[in-house]
């Protein structure tokens, strides 16, 4: 993220998102993805997949994305299974992708890097 006016995902907030806004624009999204690199956009949503060597540590990921979404009081899709965790993000209030997904996914990608 060598771009001095890319914002930083990691270091914003969830805004509450009940509806009434519209979804990003595809541009806006081209924009984020950059920042998510690993993450595909698929239709309404973006997801990535991890794979890990054992179920324990899948589900210390999984448990680890958990508590980001509580915080962030922005919840994602989980599919679990051994080595291996798929974590997709959507905004569902406005049926289609906000800032959220992107920040959120963002928070995730950092807990493998850290």
């Amino acid at each position: 993220m060598g771009d001095p006016d890319t914002i930083d995902l990691t270091a914003q907030k969830c805004q509450p998102c009940e509806g009434g806004v519209p979804p990003l624009e595809q541009d806006r999204i081209d924009e984020l993805l950059k920042q998510v690199p690993e993450w595909k956009q698929e239709g309404k949503a973006i997801s990535r997949t991890w794979k890990f060597e054992d179920f324990y540590q899948t589900m210390a990921f999984a448990n680890a994305v958990a508590w980001i979404a509580n915080r962030e009081n922005h919840h994602p899709d989980l599919e679990v299974g051994f080595g291996r965790c798929k974590v997709t993000f959507s905004t569902h209030a406005i049926g289609g992708l906000s800032d959220n997904d992107f920040i959120c996914a963002a928070k995730v990608d950092a807990l493998i890097e850290s």
